[in-house]
């Protein structure tokens, strides 16, 4: 599932070649590593250079800017987070939603900063970044639908039960990385035991969408 569609400055270069491309994503790696706890606004394009040992130019030849490259970079990490989560689909439904719940906590403790600025809109109300978002839950709430109803097309109240529990989880996550009092399994389990509780809800309202076996009350 695509999460947005790449803008100018997120686009690798048309003129480039697999040398050219190797080098893009070596920079768009260093990148994760120095945004991965620290926010837009505290490294300058000078810092950038600097810490990742390269000509400032360069970042500016495959990016255009520092927004296209912090883009790119959030772009990168957020795909891996959702094809981690679309993944596995042999899995058990519960495990499966054990093992989506695990990726995006780990993912959103390892990239603290980008997960922030994801969920609260980037540098002030960035559209892009909004886009990067929605395509996260959209991606999350195809994942629960299927494993919970073995389709993604749902009708309109079940999409926003499991829509509603998806803006729960970031909340929830936000708080969490400000204030690590639960350990990852504690909130895994708690973000877990939550969407039964949607799952129940949905069911209660529309049984078209009855609950998976492992959320019912009588499992």
């Amino acid at each position: 599932m695509k999460i947005s569609e790449q803008s100018d400055a997120t686009r690798p270069r048309a003129r480039g070649t697999e040398r050219s491309l190797a080098r893009r994503a070596e920079l768009i790696a260093i990148g994760r590593k120095l945004f991965a706890d620290r926010s837009y606004d505290a490294l300058s394009m000078d810092d950038i250079a600097r810490q990742a040992h390269v000509a400032k130019g360069l970042i500016y030849y495959y990016f255009q800017s520092k927004r296209g490259y912090y883009l790119a970079i959030i772009n990168d990490s957020v795909a891996d987070l959702v094809t981690f989560a679309a993944s596995e689909i042999e899995l058990e439904q519960l495990d499966r939603v054990h093992r989506t719940m695990e990726g995006y906590l780990r993912y959103a403790e390892q990239n603290q900063a980008a997960f922030r600025a994801i969920v609260s809109g980037g540098v002030g109300f960035d559209a892009e970044v909004h886009a990067i978002r929605d395509g996260v839950r959209d991606a999350i709430v195809a994942t629960v639908a299927e494993g919970a109803y073995g389709r993604t097309d749902i009708a309109p109240l079940a999409r926003m039960g499991l829509f509603s529990w998806v803006c729960g989880v970031e909340g929830a996550t936000l708080d969490w990385i400000d204030r690590p009092q639960l350990s990852r399994e504690q909130m895994r389990e708690l973000l877990v035991k939550t969407l039964g509780g949607a799952l129940r809800a949905i069911e209660e309202l529309d049984p078209a969408y009855p609950t998976p076996a492992p959320a019912r009350r009588d499992a």
